[in-house]
């Protein structure tokens, strides 16, 4: 299995996944050129993908689904609540295919399992995909770590895992005390420390962690990974997936 992000963070978020021939993209929150151009830097043509999975409804998520349908070709899955949501700015979208919360997406020799999270997104999943004796977690909005996604975090090889914001940082930035009282609260992103938390309670740790979906106002990828590597330690292989361009590509 291999991976790769084409963007993470408030301003558009792209995960791609290969496994046993399979090629799934989730979300699409950039646009279909910039798509189009970071899938071409991999050696991959976005138009043979072979589904466009949704997580949730926010902008940063869905904003060019209906775009990229139209102009690649894609199936595109989403729960109900969410497209019902998310379907008044994206135009005419002729392939919709709608799953629940907490089904698995099969695509050939390849299982996508649907996590329902807490965030305040409109019916939003996360994802485990599986493939032979691989899976790979995409965990982002979360709302808050809860126990369906400690046990899940324990039986993947590999995660993108939420580290949005540092809390002194996001106390003392530029946002209004409603906006910072929605971040901490139960339904907004995790923080570093809650990241942290999850990663080194799990009694059986992924091969790697790559942290995603980094604030640009409350965090930085330094204090992202140096709050991650003091509380599981300095030596694990902790990955960044990038807010403003593609990560590395990531093999499991």
């Amino acid at each position: 299995m291999i991976t790769f992000s084409l963007q993470s963070g408030s301003n558009g978020n792209a995960i791609y996944v290969e496994a046993e021939g399979v090629r799934l993209l989730f979300d699409a929150g950039l646009s279909g050129r910039m798509a189009e151009r970071r899938m071409a830097g991999f050696g991959r043509d976005i138009r043979e993908v072979d589904a466009l999975i949704l997580s949730h409804d926010h902008t940063d998520h869905v904003r060019c689904a209906g775009i990229w349908q139209r102009r690649f070709g894609l199936p595109l899955h989403a729960t109900a609540g969410t497209w019902c949501a998310a379907a008044p700015w994206q135009g005419r979208v002729e392939d919709v295919r709608p799953f629940r919360s907490g089904d698995r997406l099969e695509f050939g020799p390849v299982t996508v399992h649907t996590l329902p999270t807490p965030h305040d997104g409109a019916e939003g999943v996360a994802f485990v995909v599986e493939a032979g004796d691989r899976r790979l977690g995409i965990f982002t909005d979360l709302g808050h770590a809860f126990p369906d996604l400690a046990r899940w975090l324990e039986c993947v090889d590999a995660a993108y895992l939420e580290s949005n914001y540092d809390p002194e940082m996001l106390a003392h930035g530029p946002y209004t005390p409603a906006l910072q009282a929605r971040i901490r609260g139960g339904h907004g992103p995790l923080s570093n420390d809650e990241a942290a938390a999850l990663v080194q309670a799990c009694r059986r740790k992924p091969r790697w962690i790559a942290l995603a979906h980094l604030s640009a106002e409350n965090n930085s990828p330094q204090v992202a990974l140096r709050t991650n590597r003091a509380t599981v330690g300095r030596d694990f292989p902790f990955h960044l997936a990038g807010r403003d361009g593609p990560s590395d590509l990531l093999e499991l």
